[in-house]
């Protein structure tokens, strides 16, 4: 057999098709946040979430993805609003990976609690991830873990605590269908395997369920980057609670306090050599206070 086969790019001119970004428009910090009717926007995920940022404006629209720069706390920030799910994260993950020079991911959204003593509106900050969606996959084998930045999960945590906003630190899960794989029945329909799926992971100790986090930890530890995920709990699995909008401007707050806190560490580091975030460079960004 030759190997001879040569699938194309999907770019235009000097940029990527999907996005559209142009690379200097884009921030080192860049957030993902899926068109979802549970988190309660008003308009555009991204537009609302631009709404922090200070001299925020739009950098790119195709009608599939549109993206907003601007800055928290002086820090150049990112928002691309995406569908739902893996494969539609996948295509624009991709794009920041291949054509711009950020180097921290977060995905900010919704998702359902697995545990009874997580409350509506609480925050998750993902540690890791099980990885039962397919689109990860394709990359790599399912035994290769999805792990979150640990810079990302102290930076996360660290600004949930200064906001003062309910959080929880631990294992999501990210699965593909939203019905019976899930353990919520489509009209009827629910095999009998399927109706444990709560109480299973229950049992395991993973906290939320949602449909992105895997792929994009997954994706961003195979290509070097930092990877995290904040997400509000708008329902819960178990109990079935629905609280639409639930936590949203805490997951938004979460975020780009985390940023900033991060963008300062990553200064420091720079400053004093330094590789990795240890306990001295938290405290030098701290007493210099700006990022």
């Amino acid at each position: 057999m030759v190997l001879d086969a040569k699938p194309p790019d999907f770019d235009r001119g000097n940029r990527p098709l999907f996005t559209g970004i142009n690379p200097s428009d884009v921030g080192k910090y860049v957030i993902f946040t899926v068109r979802d009717p549970l988190h309660g926007y008003s308009k555009d995920a991204a537009e609302e979430i631009s709404d922090y940022l200070v001299n925020s404006r739009k950098i790119a629209d195709t009608k599939m993805f549109t993206t907003y720069s601007g800055f928290f706390e002086n820090v150049l920030i990112t928002v691309c609003s995406t569908g739902s799910g893996a494969p539609e994260l996948e295509l624009v993950l991709m794009d920041f990976i291949k054509w711009s020079t950020a180097n921290t991911f977060i995905r900010v959204g919704t998702s359902g609690a697995l545990q009874r003593f997580i409350n509506i509106g609480d925050i998750v900050i993902s540690t890791g991830a099980v990885r039962d969606e397919g689109t990860s996959g394709e990359y790599v084998a399912k035994s290769f873990p999805a792990i979150s930045s640990f810079e990302v999960v102290l930076a996360m945590a660290s600004a949930a605590e200064e906001l003062k906003i309910p959080y929880h630190l631990g294992i999501t899960r990210s699965n593909d269908a939203i019905y019976v794989g899930e353990g919520r029945p489509a009209k009827n329909y629910l095999q009998e395997l399927q109706k444990f799926i709560p109480n299973y992971w229950e049992k395991a100790g993973v906290l939320n369920v949602e449909r992105e986090t895997s792929l994009l930890l997954t994706l961003c530890n195979i290509f070097n980057k930092r990877g995290g995920a904040v997400c509000t709990i708008v329902d819960n699995e178990l109990t079935g609670e629905v609280g639409v909008g639930a936590g949203k401007k805490d997951s938004i707050l979460v975020a780009l306090k985390g940023l900033s806190k991060l963008a300062r560490w990553d200064k420091a580091k720079e400053q004093n050599g330094k590789r990795y975030l240890d306990e001295k460079t938290i405290l030098v960004a701290s007493e210099e206070g700006q990022p």
